[in-house]
């Protein structure tokens, strides 16, 4: 048995043609999104200067809504012995957040704090002797602590 197809009257089709010129899709944010997003919270300085750059011009990536809030180092200190971790912790703050709300949390978890763990050494890389010995003993204990506490 053949179905027949009832025409939608012309009123009809107007108004949902209205509802779906109106409504925002959620494809409304950029399709590359979690690309974008990856990108920016790999392990290599060039990933972690491309996110610095971002977080810059926040305005230029509004359409994809990433949150860009911070707590910086939690209860820890941001500047530990001396050492700036600041930044280093607003990324990996960055990266939690974004990919928790894209769903994408557990399965970055550990990249995230690696990420965290060469931006500090990074950090460290610009001290020597025994300096520098300290500055990599704390970021391996800033590493260790969101390894293991931070929350998945």
């Amino acid at each position: 048995m053949r179905r027949r197809l009832t025409p939608v009257p012309a009123f009809a089709a107007a108004a949902m043609a209205a509802v779906l010129a109106v409504a925002t899709p959620a494809s409304a944010v950029p399709a590359d999104k979690p690309r974008v997003l990856s990108t920016w919270t790999q392990t290599s300085a060039a990933s972690y200067e491309a996110w610095a750059a971002a977080r810059g011009n926040r305005a230029g990536w509004s359409a994809y809504g990433f949150d860009w809030s911070t707590d910086y180092c939690t209860s820890s200190p941001e500047n530990p012995f001396g050492f700036p971790f600041r930044m280093a912790c607003a990324r990996h703050d960055f990266g939690y957040r974004n990919h928790r709300a894209a769903g994408l949390f557990p399965a970055a978890k550990s990249r995230l704090d690696e990420a965290f763990h060469a931006d500090l050494k990074r950090v460290c890389a610009h001290y020597s002797g025994s300096r520098r010995g300290s500055c990599d003993s704390t970021a391996w204990t800033y590493y260790q602590a969101v390894r293991i506490l931070g929350i998945s």
